[in-house]
């Protein structure tokens, strides 16, 4: 696939890019380019190729999931101005 010149002014015009004719050129190049890499890119044969997250085979490393604190909610909700079964309530904002 390949873009013309006409296509990639209506792009800049449709992204509200005020563009001159010499960055209308390079940007079609860089574009064209950009095309061409994908094409290139799809032509490989992947069949047999498991997908990957990450380049390389990492394993994160993960602290152990366990409580730190103490649970405060009660002090918390003690200063709020309304509380009810544990929740804050707010004012409606949204009608």
């Amino acid at each position: 696939m390949s873009l013309t010149l006409e296509q990639v002014r209506r792009v800049a015009q449709l992204a509200r890019i005020d563009i001159s004719d010499a960055e209308a050129e390079s940007t079609l190049g860089h574009l064209n380019g950009i095309f061409s890499l994908i094409e290139e890119m799809q032509a490989v044969d992947t069949r047999g190729v498991e997908p990957m997250a990450h380049a390389q085979d990492l394993a994160q490393r993960l602290r152990v999931d366990e409580v730190t604190e103490v649970n405060r909610r009660d002090a918390y909700q003690a200063v709020a101005p309304e509380t009810e079964a544990g929740l804050y309530l707010v004012p409606k904002v949204i009608e």
